[in-house]
């Protein structure tokens, strides 16, 4: 069996008992770790009992300092308030970060392609799964990959250079997105600026914008994503 070793963090077999017929990986939120989204892996398992489910932990220690946080990228320069106050710094705040998140990307991609290695798995049985940072990371890296993955999902979260995207995509997964209407750290109207910009690239986009809910998953938003994944790598 191949390595998979660009990326540690917690991992649960299949609930069937069976041979994994696909794969799901979890990409967590800034000054998180892998164990946060590992705990999602039962309920999803529900509507894929026969994927193995990978949450790693992010490649930096939290610049945050508690122990155990880690980040995909630093966050330095995002200041939520200001973005919530004018919606025209959004895509500019989220597009100075991108550099950022092209360095953390070359981890996450290979970690993919050992999981892949290692359990003998075509590239459309695999789903990414993000929470806010972790999201970010999941559509960079899934829209870029030569091959096309079966889904994305994610919660809460953003693009992190729009206006990059059309010229550097590579395939187009189903995505699925899902944001609180009250978010106060990534506002609401970056799902819907993200649906739009794929929609218009031709990915296959829904989403669902949950009346109330700030910052997290609840459990209308984790049974819309169940259903998703159910039916793209089901």
């Amino acid at each position: 069996m191949a390595n998979i070793d660009a990326l540690q963090g917690p991992m649960r077999a299949p609930a069937s008992g069976k041979a994994p017929t696909s794969a799901v990986v979890f990409a967590h939120g800034y000054g998180s770790n892998g164990d946060d989204l590992i705990s999602l892996a039962p309920f999803f398992a529900h509507a894929l009992p026969d994927a193995i489910f990978y949450s790693p932990n992010a490649p930096d220690p939290w610049e945050g300092g508690m122990m155990g946080g880690r980040q995909w990228y630093s966050l330095a320069g995002f200041d939520p308030d200001a973005i919530q106050r004018d919606p025209l710094r959004m895509g500019e705040t989220f597009r100075a970060m991108n550099e950022r998140v092209v360095k953390a990307a070359v981890r996450l991609d290979l970690f993919l392609d050992q999981i892949l290695a290692a359990h003998s798995l075509a590239p459309e049985r695999l789903a990414l799964i993000g929470f806010s940072q972790g999201t970010i990371m999941s559509l960079h890296v899934g829209l870029r990959r030569a091959q096309k993955i079966g889904a994305i999902l994610g919660f809460s979260g953003a693009l992190s250079a729009a206006d990059k995207l059309p010229g550097e995509i590579k395939t187009k997964p189903p995505v699925a997105l899902v944001h609180g209407a009250e978010d106060p750290v990534i506002p609401v109207r970056a799902t819907v600026e993200t649906e739009k910009v794929l929609k218009d690239l031709g990915v296959p986009v829904q989403s669902m914008i949950i009346p109330g809910l700030q910052h997290g998953i609840d459990n209308a938003g984790a049974n819309f994503g169940a259903a998703f994944l159910r039916e793209h790598v089901g």
